[in-house]
């Protein structure tokens, strides 16, 4: 219900002030007519009396029409109140008729008046009564008892008429208040229903959200101490959700999540708990049954969650193909709270990520240490980048036709006290998954910029310096102007700054990032492709960059001195580089064979252990002060890297 209809049917002051005026007018109305009959048979004082009521009371009319309800009011009672006061008093006192009217007084006053105005009548008229009957008691106030008439019976039955319509008017009010405030109970209580069934339900997709699974978990964990059995949850996360959006916008996002729910409705059974966890993941609360292996339960229940998301979706006249990954946890085997299970199976549901994606995975202790151990390993990057612990080491990249240094590839190296490295391939992803690698990307950049600015100052002058570029990186779409403003501050040449990308990043469809290479490239900077050959290396999409240089993996080139198998290969790739007007540079270039089938191939330049592993700045400057005029490689290959 909108807040519209609530404030609809509250009572308005303007409305409530209406029907007070409109009351008025029926009662003084029919006063009048009350008196008027009354005037007919009355004689003498009681005549005149009767008549100035009626004139004062056309007045409380004139002021009731005029819907000023107070003056009204007041103008109507008092008159009332001292028209009845008057006959009593040239009659028979306390024993009058009109006495009768007093307690219509009262009822109008109570209908009409405000609490004020009813305590000041009611106790004007007690206190007039008491004065009349001390005054008859001592012998001060005679009685005047008029014999009985047909006048009598009018007066009579126009104080009792007058009475009864009054307390008609009052039980018909009472009777509407009385309505009004049980059906305002009643809307009153289908709002709370309707805030309570909102408060549980996923207004996307119709199933219950978080907040109802964590107050069900409690019901069915006792459930399950006292039949003793276990209790699964399974946490579904979809894979590669985020393109869908990305691509075909929220909206096709929003109806395949709902076309998912109700998929996942129809597997849900009695007693079960089915919710939307958040995002693009779900959660499913089930009580094993104990006439059936758990685990087996836990696979096929996760087999379901599975199909129900690789089975193709038609969004938008669209065929769309996702999966999903599934983590499992129990209860109370993997935690008895809410919170500490669903960890569990968030921790299951990664591993089941790390196979491969479109599976799923028990928890099991190690998952706990691993991430407990990428915690420790997190803080510590935290600190290392605080205390300026990390390192960069340079690896020199010859120009194979004339044994020229002309460039070195930046890597990054984290040194420990006991003289070993954490390993780029531990540390980097996990600080591309926390955010931490702006940090760090940044802190690269500039340490890279600075240091070949140092030997340009040394007389190298032409030897550039290659960065490599997270995908994170490109996501605050603000890459450009760091590296502009680095180079800025440094005074390092843009073409002396070559950014390496990796494949995954040039199959983006994010035209943020098309903006951002091209704004780098119109900058002056050198963009290189690594790694190639690992990922999807299509060819359409390498048009599609201003790229200058193309790297050959590692893993290509190390085996042409030995064997023949990769040549064709490696052939291949230099052909198909050099047709889209890009230098080729082969990594892991490690001995004299590997570099001269590299030159037959027509290889332009090389990287590898044959010249020189990454060195740490002392001994870069040193390496290029030796080999900087040396056109012949040396033939030793160094000892590898701890």
């Amino acid at each position: 219900m909108s807040m519209q209809t609530t404030i609809n049917h509250a009572p308005a002051p303007a409305a409530s002030a209406d029907v007070r005026a409109r009351r008025l007018l029926q009662i003084i109305g029919f006063t009048l007519l009350g008196l008027g009959l009354a005037i007919l048979v009355a004689q003498g004082y009681t005549q005149k009396a009767l008549f100035a009521g009626v004139l004062a009371m056309t007045l409380a009319g004139y002021f009731a029409w005029q819907k000023k309800v107070s003056v009204a009011a007041t103008v109507f009672l008092w008159t009332l109140m001292v028209m009845l006061s008057a006959l009593a008093w040239h009659s028979a006192g306390v024993r009058d008729l009109a006495v009768l009217g007093y307690p219509v007084l009262l009822v109008f006053a109570a209908i009409l008046g405000s609490p004020l105005l009813f305590f000041s009548l009611l106790s004007a008229i007690v206190a007039y009564c008491s004065l009349l009957a001390v005054l008859t008691i001592n012998g001060h106030f005679i009685m005047v008892i008029p014999p009985l008439s047909w006048a009598h019976l009018i007066f009579t039955n126009v104080i009792l008429i007058l009475t009864g319509f009054s307390v008609y008017l009052l039980l018909m009010d009472m009777r509407r208040l009385m309505g009004s405030l049980r059906e305002e109970n009643q809307r009153v209580t289908e709002r709370e229903q309707m805030i309570a069934r909102l408060a549980n339900k996923d207004q996307l997709t119709g199933l219950t959200n978080r907040r109802y699974a964590e107050q069900q978990f409690d019901l069915l964990l006792e459930q399950s101490r006292q039949q003793h059995r276990s209790l699964l949850l399974l946490f579904l996360d979809l894979d590669n959700f985020k393109p869908v959006n990305d691509s075909l916008g929220h909206a096709a996002g929003d109806l395949l999540l709902q076309e998912l729910s109700a998929r996942l409705q129809e597997l849900q059974q009695p007693g079960e708990v089915l919710c939307r966890f958040g995002g693009d993941e779900f959660l499913w609360l089930v009580l094993a049954d104990r006439k059936q292996p758990v685990t087996q339960q836990a696979q096929q229940r996760a087999q379901q969650l599975l199909e129900a998301a690789t089975r193709p979706f038609f969004i938008m006249q669209t065929h769309i193909d996702i999966s999903g990954s599934v983590g499992i946890a129990l209860a109370p085997e993997h935690g008895e709270s809410f919170a500490e299970l669903c960890r569990s199976a968030d921790l299951a549901m990664y591993d089941a990520k790390e196979k491969g994606r479109n599976t799923f995975s028990y928890f099991h202790d190690d998952l706990n240490r691993i991430s407990v151990d990428k915690f420790y390993l997190l803080k510590l990057m935290r600190d290392a980048l605080k205390e300026e612990q990390f390192h960069l080491y340079y690896q020199p990249q010859y120009d194979l036709s004339d044994g020229r240094i002309h460039s070195c590839e930046a890597l990054l190296r984290w040194p420990q006290k006991g003289g070993q490295f954490i390993n780029p391939d531990q540390f980097i992803p996990l600080a591309e998954s926390s955010g931490i690698i702006h940090e760090i990307g940044r802190w690269v950049l500039e340490r890279a910029c600075t240091d070949c600015m140092n030997w340009r100052t040394q007389g190298f002058g032409n030897v550039g310096v290659a960065v490599n570029i997270s995908m994170v990186q490109f996501r605050g779409g603000n890459l450009p102007e760091l590296v502009e403003t680095i180079l800025r501050r440094t005074g390092l040449p843009a073409h002396l700054l070559e950014l390496e990308l990796t494949e995954s990043l040039l199959i983006s469809d994010d035209n943020s990032i098309q903006q951002q290479l091209d704004r780098l490239h119109a900058m002056g900077v050198t963009l290189a492709i690594d790694d190639f050959g690992t990922g999807y290396s299509n060819l359409g999409y390498l048009r599609r960059f201003n790229a200058s240089r193309l790297k050959i993996d590692k893993s290509f080139v190390s085996a042409l001195g030995v064997s023949d198998r990769d040549k064709p290969l490696v052939r291949a790739m230099i052909q198909m580089a050099h047709s889209l007007d890009l230098k080729v540079v082969a990594e892991g270039v490690e001995d004299e064979d590997t570099l001269q089938q590299l030159r037959l191939l027509g290889c332009d330049d090389g990287q590898g252990w044959l010249w020189s592993k990454a060195l740490p700045m002392p001994e870069w400057l040193d390496y290029l002060q030796q080999n900087t005029n040396n056109r012949q490689p040396a033939c030793s290959r160094p000892p590898l890297l701890q």
